[in-house]
């Protein structure tokens, strides 16, 4: 999960961008960058850290010209720790390309063998998103031949780059002295949308980029589909994959997204609501709503299932948790010292609102279980009778290989455990999770068009269709954990999808 934006307009954009990754910062908190084209010549700053720390006025002044990109970076592959790995990434041959890219490569390693030895590029970090932008630099040479580019030739490279390239991955480039491409995997996984205000074409990771920077939602890009936008703003599109399917991340709606974004015509806020309806009749079944004194949400992300769920059951609804805004989102944070540690500096309990009470905590979903844990915890601590805690999601039990860090099945407290395990872990008196068919069918109500969701984390099942146990182990290899968190290789059980 990374937010990316591109803007070509009539004007300078180093101020847009760095407005449109403030309102990404969410996505991705390790590493920042722009780049900017004027006169053929980019002028990139990018580093380790959050936006408004990255960008000085210095930096902004060197950063002239009317179209650009821009990234906020959660690493999910690469080194976590390396400045290197922020992006923008540049290649110089053919033409000079700039690209920032969200999602994951299953393919990366392989990839990068054919690189070297076969197309003869050299990469230089463990990115894959590095890995991404030589295929497609490798890919537009030959689709020109050193003549002058058309734009056919893009579209030509990009679905080259769809034959080579698996996972998931929506990408934003810019091709010095031409314009600015955008695509996205024929699958849909990550997303990407357009808008347009009076001077200024915007694609960006999130619709509230768009209406906060006072440009207009013009559509998602389709699965598969390129879109390639020249300097004076002309827009170009055509498909470029054989079979796309809309599959999108459903675990954008459940957490990663803002709420008042909208993803491939779907409001999340009304996914998040529809959530908390359909989770209500879980927690019915499992705890009498005449046991449950108060309803509180686990900020910020549960909120709107929190409240849907009061107000079904009937419940008083109450704000137990203040959150501190200027500590990061727990759930990328690296490493599980680090979760723990941030949790009680990130919240602090309205005692009052505990005290004496059976309380229903109501969270998004439940990952790694660290951050549950220190949040019953708290709510024992000030004083609550009973705590019962309910997840919006399902139980998560396998790893996600499409951008979002839960690549490890032991880090998952839900892999291979009960219920009733869990709720042990966590320390609750009850535990109610989101059913996995209701909340597709929840999400998915709100868009017909939708072939499927990649709800792999909850249901083991790759909407690629090309990973197994053993390639989940492969990815995984070089990827650093504490000793509490090493790959259990005799656990890791995916079900049986080679039909799907």
């Amino acid at each position: 999960m990374c937010g990316i934006v591109g803007v070509v307009s009539n004007a300078p954009v180093n101020q847009l961008i760095y407005d449109a990754l403030l309102l990404l910062q969410h996505r991705g908190q390790d590493a920042a960058g722009i780049v900017t084209q004027q006169e053929r010549k980019f002028f990139m700053h990018k580093a380790k850290g959050m936006v408004k720390d990255v960008f000085r006025t210095r930096n902004m002044r060197a950063l002239p010209g009317n179209c650009g990109l821009g990234q906020v970076r959660y690493p999910t592959a690469g080194n976590a720790f390396s400045e290197e790995e922020a992006q923008p990434f540049y290649v110089n041959a053919p033409f000079g390309i700039v690209l920032v890219h969200n999602g994951n490569l299953t393919n990366a390693q392989a990839l990068k063998t054919e690189l070297f030895t076969t197309d003869h590029r050299h990469i230089n970090t463990e990115s894959d998103s590095e890995v991404l932008l030589n295929v497609l630099a490798h890919e537009l040479d030959n689709a020109t031949r050193g003549n002058t580019l058309q734009v056919q030739d893009v579209f030509n490279a990009v679905k080259a780059v769809h034959r080579r390239v698996r996972g998931s991955y929506a990408v934003i480039a810019l091709i010095a002295g031409h314009g600015v491409l955008a695509f996205r995997d024929p699958y849909g996984i990550r997303p990407l949308c357009i808008g347009r205000s009076k001077d200024t074409v915007m694609l960006a990771s999130e619709s509230v980029v768009l209406e906060g920077t006072s440009h207009v939602l013009e559509r998602d890009v389709a699965p598969g589909e390129a879109v390639f936008i020249n300097l004076q703003g002309e827009m170009t599109a055509q498909q470029c994959a054989d079979k796309p399917t809309l599959n999108p991340c459903i675990f954008e709606y459940v957490y990663l997204a803002r709420p008042d974004s909208v993803m491939d015509g779907i409001s999340v806020y009304q996914a998040r609501l529809n959530l908390g309806a359909t989770l209500a009749k879980r927690v019915v079944s499992t705890v009498p709503p005449s046991d449950i004194d108060v309803v509180i949400p686990i900020p910020e992300s549960s909120r709107p299932s929190a409240t849907q769920l009061a107000q079904l059951l009937g419940l008083p609804y109450r704000e137990g948790f203040v959150k501190n805004r200027y500590v990061g989102r727990t759930f990328i944070m690296p490493g599980q010292g680090v979760r723990k540690k941030s949790v009680r500096q990130k919240l602090n309990v309205i005692a009052s609102e505990f005290k004496g009470r059976n309380v229903l905590l109501v969270d998004d979903s439940i990952v790694r279980g660290t951050t549950s844990r220190e949040i019953v915890q708290m709510a024992r601590d000030a004083g609550a009778r009973k705590v019962y805690m309910a997840s919006a999601a399902p139980p998560v039990r396998y790893p996600n290989v499409y951008g979002i860090d839960m690549p490890t099945a032991t880090e998952l407290v839900a892999h291979n455990r009960t219920v009733e395990e869990v709720r042990d872990i966590i320390g609750c008196d009850a535990l109610i999770y989101q059913d996995v068919e209701a909340m597709k069918t929840a999400i998915g109500s709100l868009q017909p068009k939708l072939n499927g969701f990649d709800a792999s984390c909850f249901d083991g099942i790759y909407c690629t269709g090309d990973i197994f146990a053993d390639d989940i182990l492969r990815m995984n290899a070089s990827r650093v954990v504490g000793d509490e968190n090493a790959e259990d290789t005799s656990r890791l059980a995916l079900p049986n999808h080679s039909e799907e």
